[in-house]
């Protein structure tokens, strides 16, 4: 396939899904879960066929072409053939930006799509209607709808214990235009987007992957050569010796420079992208349901804001016919004194140009709810779904199984476990009074997740049987102050299955004498 075809073949793709909206009607329905499942999947395999297509072609490299076929230097260049040069070089220039940029609109597009199947296979699952037998979507999928029995008949179930937000699919970049959607965002939209990737970009601490030296020494014509050189990690404490078994005893390193790499809580930027985008995009969607309602209750006079929002809105673009519309300061200062006017009548200002008192504390107080809780619902959002994904399953299942958080560390260390630190308590008791979302305000959750990663240590050899979402609340009441009912409601959860699995945490971190006999025994071996 020719890179212009195979170019256009994927615009036009993904021109196709931008232009089919994602609905969540009647999501619980199996068909009509099963219908976006399959299209989201179907999708997925040809956008990744594209992919090695693309790899295959050089698309990774697109500029590697202007080296290898590339320009002349000026001085090999005939003066009656400059033109032509220059014209050769913008078309390879021009075709090297195609291929990236349509390679990184794939890439968007492919981990979306890996985004919303995780949250879907998390949300529900199928049950065979005769033999009872459980199957993922993706494994239904596979078996064309027939289970190992021979029966075609299933009972889909909501895994309403499982981590999910399925509320944010509709606003993913699903095609690949994560630029667009960036800058559709207002002032408030923006910010919570950064604050949201710089959650997700939390660095685990360094580890050394290679080491650069410049170096100095002396050949056997004896001419001074400077050389740099990189030497793998295994030779972090020995580089000095390497260099020498090299380039000689003689050898002097100028400088060491040892390249760290620092994978973050999700280790890759186009689903850190998709995933803040999502969450912000669904966090304005609750705002915009909220708003009034919160801004009723906290204002004094909440019509009065929103005929101030209003004036103001009207002047906004309007240019009288008698001022020139490139003179930019004689228009605003006649907005100024127009909205200025207008207030007065209204009784907003007074004569002499200041504000109504009530209203200056009213747009204080709107522009803190703003700053306080609208801006940071999606960060408490996305810090709770990603907490409660690590609590409530296993190391195993973070590793093989597909999840609603592509490229997500299986276990954090001390730095990433920082962004944990934060406990939005007003976002959530906001979530909890206005929305019928199930939050609950972890304290420390960053020390709850080393809880859990250390007890998955412990348990790893104690062939005990967890129910994980069970194991998961209660560690949350083994190490904090919340009451078991509030832990079981928030992760729907039976309180009688917490109680076991809280035996179950007793025996691993006080096993009897026979017990510590018989892991000592599995060790061994």
């Amino acid at each position: 396939m020719t890179e212009s075809v195979l170019v256009n073949k994927a615009e036009k793709y993904l021109n196709e899904i931008s232009n089919d909206s994602i609905s969540l009607d009647d999501i619980e329905d199996f068909d009509n879960f099963k219908n976006l499942y399959f299209k989201l999947d179907d999708r997925l395999n040809f956008l990744q066929g594209l992919k090695e297509d693309m790899d295959a072609q050089g698309y990774t490299t697109p500029f590697m072409a202007l080296n290898k076929y590339g320009t002349k230097a000026v001085a090999d260049v005939a003066v009656d053939e400059i033109k032509d040069n220059s014209h050769h070089n913008q078309i390879y220039r021009a075709n090297a930006n195609a291929k990236k940029f349509i390679l990184d609109r794939v890439n968007s597009a492919i981990d979306s799509h890996r985004i919303a199947i995780g949250n879907l296979e998390q949300f529900g699952y199928v049950k065979c209607s005769s033999c009872y037998k459980k199957y993922s979507m993706s494994e239904y999928k596979q078996m064309e709808g027939k289970c190992t029995c021979g029966n075609q008949g299933f009972a889909f179930k909501i895994r309403r214990e499982a981590t999910h937000r399925i509320g944010i699919i509709p606003y993913l970049p699903l095609s690949g235009n994560y630029m667009v959607l960036r800058n559709q965002f207002g002032d408030y939209g923006r910010k919570s987007l950064k604050q949201v990737l710089n959650l997700l970009k939390q660095e685990r601490q360094g580890v050394v992957k290679t080491i650069s030296l410049r170096i100095r020494f002396k050949d056997k014509n004896n001419r001074l050569i400077r050389r740099n050189i990189t030497l793998d990690s295994e030779y972090e404490d020995k580089y000095e010796e390497e260099a020498r078994n090299r380039f000689g005893k003689h050898v002097r390193i100028e400088k060491v420079t040892f390249n760290r790499t620092k994978p973050a809580i999700i280790d890759d930027y186009n689903a850190r992208t998709a995933l803040a985008i999502g969450y912000v995009k669904y966090a304005e969607e609750i705002i915009a349901e909220i708003r009034d309602d919160i801004l009723k209750r906290n204002l004094t006079d909440f019509k009065r804001i929103n005929k101030y929002d209003e004036t103001i809105a009207e002047y906004e673009n309007q240019i009288p016919d008698f001022i020139d519309e490139y003179d930019a300061e004689a228009i605003e200062s006649w907005r100024k004194s127009q909205i200025e006017e207008r207030f007065r009548n209204l009784g907003y200002y007074d004569r002499y140009g200041k504000m109504n008192r009530s209203l200056r504390k009213d747009l204080k107080k709107r522009d803190n709810i703003y700053k306080n809780i609208f801006k940071n619902i999606a960060s408490a959002l996305i810090m709770w779904d990603i907490f409660r994904y690590y609590m409530t399953t296993s190391n195993n299942s973070r590793k093989i199984d597909i999840g609603p958080f592509p490229y997500i560390r299986v276990e954090l260390d001390r730095e990433q476990r920082k962004a944990f630190q934060t406990t939005y308590f007003k976002v959530i008791e906001t979530l909890n009074n206005f929305t019928d979302l199930k939050i609950i305000p972890v304290e420390e959750m960053d020390l709850l997740l080393y809880e859990k990663f250390k007890f998955e240590k412990q348990a790893r050899n104690s062939h005990i049987q967890f129910n994980h979402v069970a194991l998961g609340a209660a560690l949350i009441h083994e190490n904090s102050d919340i009451p078991l009912e509030s832990i079981c409601y928030a992760l729907n959860i039976n309180k009688s299955r917490v109680n076991e699995e809280i035996e179950n945490i007793e025996s691993i971190k006080n096993p009897s004498d026979k017990s510590k006999r018989f892991l000592d025994l599995i060790q061994k071996k």
